[in-house]
Order: C-alpha cells, then sequence, then structure tokens
C-alpha cells in the first residue's frame, strides 16, 4: 500500500478519503500522525490555503498529500464569508457565532435574492516542491434562510437551503450529504485524476 498524508486532523474526512483511495491501492494517512503542525492559512483564495495546506504537510513527512479548503460564498455579500467562512465572526470564531452573523447580515434581503454556494478545493502534490499540483474544485448550489433547521452537519448547514429537498443540508442524511456534497463532488473528481496516475 502507498501512503498519502491528508492535510488535516478531522477524522471524518480522512476516514472518508481512505475508503475512496484504497480501491487504489492507497492508503490515507492523519497528518497528526507525524505530529504535522498545522499551516497558517495566508492565502486569499480556496485554492490558495489548499496548496499551502498540501505542501506543509509534505514537506514535514517526505509524503505525497492531499489537503482541501472549503467555505460558503453568499451572492449578496459580495462572495463573503468565502475563504474566512470558519472565522466570520472574528478571532475567537465558533459555528454558531458564524452562523448568527450569517443570518443577521442576509436578513434584509429577499429570500429569492439569498443564492450561496458551497465550495471544496481539493489539492494533490506529488512532493512539497510539486510545481504542478492537480487541484479540483467542486461546489453546492443552495439558497439560504434566516431560520435554522436541522440537527446534522456543521457549520452553515442549519441555514443552506437545498430547493430540490426542501431540506437544509442539517435535514438530510450523511448519506445523502456524501452523495451531493461539494467535497463529495471534488474527492470525486480527485480519485479520477489519481486513478490515473496509480494505476
Amino acid at each position: 500500500m502507498r501512503e498519502i498524508v491528508l492535510a488535516t486532523g478531522n477524522a471524518n474526512k480522512v476516514k472518508e478519503i481512505d475508503a475512496m483511495l484504497k480501491t487504489l491501492g492507497i492508503t490515507v494517512i492523519p497528518q497528526s500522525k507525524y505530529r504535522v503542525c498545522d499551516a497558517e492559512e495566508t492565502g486569499t483564495t480556496f485554492v490558495e490555503n489548499a496548496i499551502i495546506k498540501a505542501r506543509n504537510a509534505s514537506l514535514q513527512t517526505g509524503l505525497p498529500a492531499i489537503a482541501d479548503d472549503s467555505g460558503i460564498e453568499v451572492d449578496v455579500l459580495n462572495g463573503e464569508p468565502g475563504v474566512y467562512s470558519s472565522r466570520f465572526s472574528g478571532p475567537n470564531s465558533d459555528d454558531v457565532k458564524n452562523l448568527d452573523k450569517l443570518i443577521n447580515c442576509i436578513k434584509p434581503f429577499e429570500p429569492e435574492s439569498r443564492t450561496a454556494r458551497y465550495w471544496c478545493i481539493m489539492v494533490y502534490m506529488r512532493h512539497a516542491k510539486d510545481p504542478t499540483p492537480i487541484i479540483c474544485q467542486a461546489c453546492w448550489e443552495g439558497l439560504l434562510i434566516t431560520e435554522k433547521r436541522g440537527m446534522n452537519g456543521f457549520g452553515y448547514d442549519p441555514v443552506f437551503f437545498i430547493p430540490e429537498l426542501q431540506k437544509t443540508a442539517a435535514e438530510i442524511s450523511l448519506e445523502e450529504k456524501n452523495s451531493m456534497s461539494h467535497r463529495a463532488k471534488a474527492l470525486k473528481l480527485l480519485l479520477n485524476k489519481l486513478s490515473e496516475i496509480y494505476r
């Protein structure tokens, strides 16, 4: 089995990505196993931050690396919170504070104008100096509502409404989410690319 380090400490992400890459004879190892220090996300785009995280993990482990960066883009807020999705409410951000701030920001706008999308960028680097990393991106379109609904998911899921399902991302099952989410789509694209490398 070949190993790829995943630039995250999120056990759910590791499990999900490892299950998909096992079909290619690849084992995904969380960067925490190698005591990798988190990279400082100084990029102004999802792509930049994903590359920073992948390069950092590869540099500290000597292994190929995968990293993702994701967030939500709201049209009436000119793309905010974007790359600042996890720290939208300031230095001591958490999911509740971020969600409350977003709800307050979109309340003045008409419901039909509150279009938004989750973005996920996934990056694969063969080594820390890889000049041509594989970059895959995908989005998940929806509308924002101002009333929190559902107990599943995290982040902005309780207000991310999926019109075709008439539910928020926090009201659907994990299986449903993993079949349509931005991360699932980006991961499938990456899997196709890696299958060309790891034959």
